[in-house]
């Protein structure tokens, strides 16, 4: 269908049709943008000439090392121009960029090396032991190793193996960049968490890659030049394609190792900041950062917030401060953000709780996304009645290609022509998603489900609470009941018997926790409160 009756001489031809690929971002950058800052790290500072000529020198390099078309270079770095570089120098030689997760320990590492096969392996010397460990018990070959010392940070090298700058210099600044030819090639390969067996391999498509990149700009509402800070990790979703996105836009990606609310508000201040993404742990640590550690900055930063859905009380307190708060939400699956709660008009004069209630909804597909809906164990769509409860699933091209070696899983994933995100939700009759929990993280208590989410809402809004996350702890009489954990803030004091009570002044019964417990709460290095750890503890109390 929609064929004219005499298509002869409209075949696709060179001209008229290029796979789209992030790559050509850079390729017109260096040409609009050519001595304007790309990246910027301390006192690495380099033009989108420069930075387009270290590109080329990494990929150039890594083809000297026989690295083919298709063959995976992995990384074990932190958030410095390294880690920016390989986004786009490893797809330009032809490979397949893995970023590591820099927390994981070195079991993991060491399966994910194998399960991929990369060939090398890019390692800031922070991560030297964790590589080194994990090689020795990879059953496969080891990759070749490259280290990245990060001097500005105080991490030198070691001296061990061939030293990254020495690397590429070797690379050729005009490498001819290998283009895919088709725009279904893959990527990236980033692993998922893995709270529950080995993680999965998730394969990225160049075209997945460049829509996605291309729909935040629209969805976070960019306009030229944008000063981006990397608070997501760059092995996160490839940092939600932001990396890939400045270059389309002028950008200057502005590099932070350590995230602290010190280095936030002084990357604010002195180089101009204006969009960065983050966990609402961020956020909670902007709002609770004592006055010495803020610096003032006269302009609004745009700030996408994901990976939980932050409590009202801290969107509350953050936007006073110069911050807007635009909530996404999405998966390793789906390149990242693929929700975003667009803003509109008839809110514009809502305040406080109000105005932060409509915020914490995770909202509508972004512009790449062909169908998100929220659905039921038949495949139908649920009543958008802010009430009922139902499976989020998307389809489009901003979903994975599939599982790495996991036909059976990629299979089920996209059972029903559409991708099953594990994640529990409800709609608004606006058609605005919200969160309700992960399946997993539903309480049955009595035949009651309990959102985890709506407590940790209310306890997150208590003045003595840091952070918070509650889990099923198992009961004989109720099967299971709800159990807080709780950081408090420095200084603070509060009680088991009042945080109940705080939380019973608001919530029904059957809602409140019936334990709590004052702990460092475990996270990933996105800021995602690992639930399944404290799972293992309520278990035991």
């Amino acid at each position: 269908m929609g064929w004219l009756a005499d298509e002869r001489g409209l075949e696709k031809c060179a001209a008229n049709y290029v796979p789209l690929t992030p790559l050509s971002y850079l390729d017109r950058a260096v040409a609009v943008y050519r001595h304007e800052l790309a990246v910027v790290y301390g006192p690495h500072r380099k033009t989108y000439a420069e930075y387009h000529a270290r590109v080329s020198q990494l990929a150039s390099a890594l083809v000297g090392l026989g690295v083919k078309p298709g063959d995976v270079v992995a990384t074990l770095l932190p958030n410095i121009p390294a880690q920016a570089e390989a986004h786009f120098g490893v797809p330009a030689c032809g490979a397949v960029l893995n970023t590591i997760n820099t927390r994981l320990e070195a079991d993991t590492v060491a399966y994910i090396l194998d399960h991929g096969g990369a060939k090398v392996l890019l390692v800031d010397p922070q991560f030297l032991p964790l590589a080194a460990e994990a090689m020795e018990r990879m059953a496969g070959a080891a990759p070749i190793v490259i280290e990245v010392p990060d001097d500005h940070a105080g991490v030198h090298g070691h001296g061990h193996y061939p030293q990254y700058e020495e690397f590429i210099a070797g690379g050729d600044p005009e490498f001819e960049w290998i283009r895919p030819d088709d725009e279904w090639e893959s990527i990236a390969l980033n692993y998922t968490s893995g709270t529950t067996g080995r993680p999965k391999g998730v394969v990225a498509h160049h075209r997945g890659a460049y829509l996605n990149a291309m729909g935040q700009v629209l969805s976070w509402r960019i306009t030229l030049r944008p000063k981006y800070l990397t608070i997501v990790p760059l092995f996160h979703c490839n940092g939600w394609s932001h990396t890939w996105m400045m270059p389309a836009v002028g950008g200057t990606v502005v590099c932070c190792r350590d995230i602290t609310a010190p280095a936030i508000f002084n990357a604010i201040a002195d180089e101009g900041v204006t969009h960065f993404g983050g966990a609402p742990i961020v956020l909670n640590m902007l709002v609770n950062a004592p006055a010495a550690q803020r610096r003032a900055f006269s302009h609004v930063v745009e700030v996408f917030t994901a990976g939980a859905p932050p409590a009202p009380a801290t969107l509350a307190k953050i936007e006073p401060m110069g911050f807007n708060i635009t909530q996404v939400y999405g998966l390793t699956e789906t390149y990242g953000p693929a929700t975003e709660c667009t803003w509109g008009p008839q809110w514009d004069d809502l305040t406080g709780d109000a105005r932060a209630a409509i915020k914490a909804r995770q909202g509508v597909g972004m512009p790449f996304m062909e169908g998100v809906a929220v659905m039921d164990p038949t495949m139908t769509p649920i009543k958008m009645d802010g009430i009922e409860q139902g499976e989020v699933m998307f389809r489009g091209n901003g979903v994975m290609k599939g599982y790495l070696k996991n036909p059976e899983a990629t299979a089920e994933a996209f059972k029903g022509g559409w991708f099953h995100s594990g994640d529990i939700a409800l709609q608004h009759p606006d058609t605005y998603l919200q969160i309700a929990d992960r399946a997993k993280d539903i309480i049955i208590s009595g035949g009651e489900n309990i959102s985890s989410v709506e407590v940790e809402g209310v306890l997150m809004a208590h003045p003595a609470v840091l952070l918070c996350a509650v889990v099923a702890k198992p009961d004989d009489k109720w099967g299971e009941v709800p159990c807080a954990f709780i950081e408090l803030k420095d200084g603070e004091i509060a009680d088991e018997a009042a945080l109940i009570a705080f939380t019973r002044e608001r919530l029904a019964g059957f809602k409140c926790p019936k334990k709590v417990v004052f702990r460092e709460l475990p996270k990933t290095s996105t800021g995602k409160i690992q639930k399944f750890e404290l799972r293992k503890v309520a278990k035991t109390l």
